[in-house]
C-alpha cells in the first residue's frame, strides 16, 4: 500500500506495536509523527526512519500535548490523515479490592482519556480536509474480565466504545474509525504480565505471542479500501481470515 504524502500520528511509539507501526508506515511512504513519554526513545526511532519522521515527547493523558502533536503534523506536513491510538499501560495488575486509587486512575487517564484526547485533537483537523482514519488499539480484555486487570479491562472497554461512538458521529463526515484487537504480542507489556503471575495470560510462553510487526502491518492494511467493510467495528488478529486478508499467513 502506498502512503506517500499521507501523515500518520502514532502514540506510544517508543517501542512495541507503536515503534513497528512507525517503521511500517514510513516504509510505505508516509510522514510519521512519533509520540511517547520517552522523548529519547522516539528521537532515536525518528533518526532511524529518516527525514519524514518527527519525534515528540508527549503524554497522552494531557490534552495539551495531543493538541501540540496535531498542530505539529499540520505545521510540518500540511495535514493529518491517520491517528493511531496505541499508547497504553497494563499496570496496576492487582485485585480491585486492593488497588491503589491513584494508580488505577492513572491507567484510565492513559488508556481511555488518552484515546479521547487524541480523537478530540485530531478529528476537527481531519474534518477540514474531508476526512481521515482513526485506529485504536483495543484488546480481548475490552470484552472479557480478567483477574487483576480491572483498570486495563475497563479502560480498553471504554476505548472500544469511544471508537464506536466516533464512527456513529463522524462516518458521514469522512472519518473512518476502527479498532484492532491484536491478541497477545511479543512486547514489553507481555514481560510485565508474565512477571505478575496473575491470571492465565501470565502463563503463556513467549512463543505464543505474535511479533509486533503483525499488528503494525494490519494497521497499514486498515487504512486501505480493502478494510472499508470493517469501518466502525473491531478487527481481531485472532481471526485467521483477517490474517490471510492482511497477508500474514
Amino acid at each position: 500500500m502506498d502512503m506517500t504524502g499521507k501523515t500518520v500520528l502514532i502514540t506510544g511509539a517508543s517501542r512495541g506495536i507503536g515503534a513497528e507501526a512507525g517503521r511500517v508506515f514510513a516504509a510505505a511512504g508516509a510522514n510519521v509523527i512519533l509520540l511517547a513519554r520517552s522523548a529519547d526513545a522516539v528521537a532515536a526511532l525518528a533518526d532511524e526512519i529518516g527525514p519524514n519522521a518527527v519525534a515528540l515527547g508527549a503524554d497522552v493523558s494531557r490534552y495539551g500535548d495531543m493538541e501540540t502533536a496535531v498542530q505539529t503534523a499540520l505545521d510540518r506536513f500540511g495535514g493529518l490523515d491517520v491517528l493511531i491510538g496505541n499508547a497504553g499501560v497494563i499496570d496496576p495488575i492487582t485485585r480491585l479490592s486492593e488497588a491503589d486509587p491513584e494508580d488505577w486512575g492513572q491507567a484510565i487517564d492513559i488508556n481511555l482519556k488518552g484515546i479521547f484526547y487524541g480523537m478530540r485533537a485530531a478529528v476537527p483537523a481531519m474534518q477540514k480536509t474531508g476526512g481521515g482514519t482513526v485506529l485504536t488499539i483495543s484488546s480481548g480484555a475490552a470484552h472479557n474480565p480478567l483477574e487483576g486487570w480491572s483498570a486495563y479491562c475497563s479502560s480498553k472497554a471504554g476505548a472500544a466504545m469511544l471508537t464506536a461512538c466516533l464512527d456513529t458521529e463522524e462516518r458521514g463526515n469522512g472519518i473512518r474509525a476502527l479498532g484492532l484487537s491484536p491478541g497477545t504480542v511479543a512486547t514489553q507489556m507481555q514481560r510485565e504480565i508474565k512477571a505478575s503471575g496473575v491470571n492465565p495470560v501470565s502463563q503463556l510462553e513467549w512463543s505464543d505471542h505474535v511479533p509486533a510487526d503483525w499488528p503494525a502491518r494490519t494497521l497499514l492494511w486498515m487504512c486501505s479500501a480493502d478494510a472499508d467493510d470493517f469501518v466502525g467495528t473491531e478487527i481481531s488478529l485472532r481471526d485467521e481470515a483477517i490474517r490471510r486478508r492482511v497477508g500474514l499467513v
